[in-house]
């Protein structure tokens, strides 16, 4: 074991049990902790209010496969010169896994393929859609985008400020190497001595990657599964009337029906638990809870879209958290339009109101 690396307890069997945390103390940085024999934990840091990723490194033969890669910052650089000097220090990296297209997971992408000459091993959705923005960054000011928040009721300055400052994340990423090893749900990854089904979730991500090993019960979640918070679930302006919320509730409950209950947990964020079960039942029940939340709002007199993100959220929202905040309000929108349990009013000036169906 490396002088950085924290050694924890193994992966065992235990009855299912709600939210069970086996490692409550997260890393340091330039750390890691050893979550199962032969799979280490560590964190890099962010600059938004979610302020770390979880990477991990799961042992293969001669070196450490890895497991995401935070985002194309300085701090996120430094973080990972301290791991490759302290704990990862010895070993080679033999392969890099990125579950999604977002900047925290794949940001650093290209530079760990480049600096160590690795595979990177992705969906190709993932791989696509980050190329995509990456080819032409200024895409998101474009009037589609700038239309999609005008035409659901947001103001013209809140607006300019998502087009602008919201989407800034999305550019902390270094250019991705121009090849990938693409991976596919249904796919048996070989790593080290271990056996990891590809699974993919929806609704967060399109095509997220997720890694099982049903020997160990082992679930590295991504984000599809967090244990204190609800990944965002949003709609793409490129989408409009896309239902990401559908999506993702139906990856919720394929987890729960194909996953056991009493497997350890392994999520992008936050801490490691057991508890799968339980906690992707919360989520559901949350999400539910909001569109009760909206139907009652709806009831008493119709709305704009963008006038019932207070329902939604209740503290005030920087344009990062604006930006996410109001797709994710227009998932819950048309998941509940897609079901019949919102309409749209007759049609008055200027953006089209929202009322709960009879």
């Amino acid at each position: 074991m490396a002088p950085n690396c924290v050694k924890g307890a193994m992966t065992k069997s235990i009855e299912a049990a709600p939210l069970i945390f086996p490692f409550p103390t997260p890393p340091e940085k330039g750390e890691a902790i050893e979550v199962a024999p032969g799979i280490l934990w560590a964190r890099i840091p962010l600059p938004f209010r979610l302020d770390h990723v979880n990477v991990y490194f799961i042992d293969d033969g001669d070196g450490w496969a890895v497991v995401d890669t935070g985002i194309d910052d300085e701090n996120a650089r430094m973080a990972w010169n301290a791991l490759l000097s302290g704990p990862l220090a010895g070993r080679r990296l033999t392969r890099l896994i990125v579950t999604h297209m977002h900047p925290d997971h794949i940001g650093l992408a290209g530079w760990l393929t480049e600096k160590f000459d690795i595979p990177l091993l992705t969906s190709q959705t993932a791989y696509i859609e980050c190329l995509n923005l990456s080819l032409a960054p200024g895409k998101l000011q474009a009037p589609v985008y700038r239309d999609f928040y005008l035409r659901n009721g947001l103001d013209e300055a809140t607006t300019a400020l998502i087009a602008t400052m919201g989407h800034d994340y999305l550019g902390m990423v270094a250019p991705l190497p121009p090849t990938f090893e693409r991976l596919v749900a249904g796919d048996e990854l070989a790593i080290g001595g271990r056996k990891f089904e590809v699974l993919a979730g929806d609704g967060h991500a399109p095509e997220q990657l997720m890694l099982f090993c049903r020997d160990e019960k082992l679930f590295l979640a991504a984000d599809q599964v967090l244990v204190k918070i609800s990944p965002n679930v949003s709609v793409a302006a490129m989408s409009p009337r896309g239902d990401p919320l559908g999506l993702y509730l139906r990856s919720l409950r394929a987890l729960k029906a194909d996953l056991p209950a009493d497997g350890l947990v392994l999520p992008g964020h936050q801490l490691p638990f057991y508890g799968l079960h339980e906690r992707a039942s919360e989520l559901m029940a949350h999400h539910e809870a909001r569109c009760e939340a909206l139907r009652q709002a709806c009831e008493e007199k119709p709305h704009r879209p963008a006038e019932l993100l207070t329902v939604m959220f209740t503290r005030k929202l920087d344009p990062h958290q604006m930006g996410f905040a109001f797709s994710e309000l227009l998932a819950h929108v048309n998941y509940m339009l897609a079901r019949g349990e919102l309409r749209w009013a007759e049609r008055t000036a200027g953006p089209a109101r929202l009322t709960a169906a009879a």
